[in-house]
């Protein structure tokens, strides 16, 4: 089935089951492989993009529900302003270890900061809540938020 989708900016079409997961669309039809496979059951958060600027799960949304929705992966996440502080408060608080979760971890901090500019720990605490670091960086995940949200 032929479907066209806003994906970072860009109308593109693609052919593929209705019930194909969007990460998958985006990694094999698409070639972007930012976002990444974890577990497949939305439990971790590696696979995190933005559905109109909400952090959703792509290996749980399938592809016939995206409808006319904005898709923005971690590819593009850094064309707006809260991408481009997250981004570098990450780099300054040195957050990545071996960097597997961290463009979900981004995406889901970047989706609270468009809704959420200065959240508490609380608030940072339940929307980082299904993103699973295998390195324990929380402290400077949390950390890093912080300082985007105050830059």
């Amino acid at each position: 089935m032929a479907v066209r989708l806003n994906v970072n900016g860009r109308t593109v079409q693609v052919n593929a089951p209705a019930d194909k997961p969007l990460l998958w669309v985006l990694r094999e039809d698409l070639g972007l492989i930012g976002t990444k496979f974890g577990c497949g059951q939305g439990l971790c958060g590696a696979c995190t993009v933005h559905l109109d600027g909400q952090a959703v799960r792509g290996c749980q949304t399938p592809l016939g529900s995206v409808g006319a929705a904005k898709v923005t992966t971690i590819e593009a996440v850094a064309q707006k302003p809260v991408g481009r502080r997250v981004s570098a408060a990450w780099i300054a608080a040195d957050v990545p270890q071996c960097g597997y979760c961290q463009a979900g971890q981004i995406m889901s901090a970047t989706a609270l900061l468009a809704q959420t500019p200065k959240p508490s720990d609380d608030e940072i605490d339940a929307a980082m809540a299904g993103n699973l670091c295998r390195c324990a960086t929380y402290n400077r995940i949390r950390a890093a938020i912080r300082a985007a949200a105050s830059a």
